[in-house]
């Protein structure tokens, strides 16, 4: 099975009150690298079977945004194994009860989707990943057992897009 771990991306300043801080949206920048990075993997012909996503807002709006740009047409499944406070063993019981499907993104929070990224491919020790805001990393998962395929950070994606398509880039006014 294909997991796609995808952070959730940018909302801004955490709220000192957890019930506001559950519902607190992604701002601006956040939109835009979901879009970047929705269209990246578009153009990478990347497929999901299924997008299981944080219950809290920034999560679900990555989701929801990222799947449009996939033209992903099932419902969003939420799953508080995703929470930030989750467990490892929570998260690999997600994974068997998905096990049925080809490839799964999983949207998530910090500091446990490094965790539970660096998990599977650490072989239950932590490898040093470390998932910025926005970033998703692909992985082949094989009896709770993952390789990393790729990693890819907004800001990677956007410099590929800008040396791809150097035209985009914004021109210097002249006075």
């Amino acid at each position: 099975m294909l997991v796609y771990f995808f952070r959730h991306a940018s909302a801004g300043d955490r709220k000192n009150d957890p019930m506001k801080d559950e519902k607190r949206p992604l701002d601006r920048e956040g939109v835009e690298q979901c879009g970047c990075v929705g269209r990246a993997l578009a153009v990478l012909e990347t497929h999901v079977d299924l997008i299981v996503s944080s219950p809290l807002k920034r999560a679900t709006q990555t989701a929801s945004l990222v799947a449009n740009e996939l033209a992903y047409e099932n419902k969003l499944e939420l799953d508080p194994a995703l929470r930030p406070e989750a467990t490892f063993a929570q998260f690999r019981d997600l994974l068997t009860r998905h096990g049925n499907h080809e490839a799964i993104m999983v949207v998530g929070h910090e500091p446990n989707l490094s965790e539970f990224l660096g998990r599977l491919i650490g072989g239950g020790s932590r490898a040093g990943i470390d998932l910025k805001k926005a970033a998703v990393a692909r992985v082949e998962v094989n009896h709770h057992r993952g390789m990393l395929n790729w990693l890819l950070t907004p800001k990677l994606l956007r410099t590929l897009m800008q040396s791809a398509h150097p035209e985009r880039r914004a021109k210097p006014t002249r006075k």
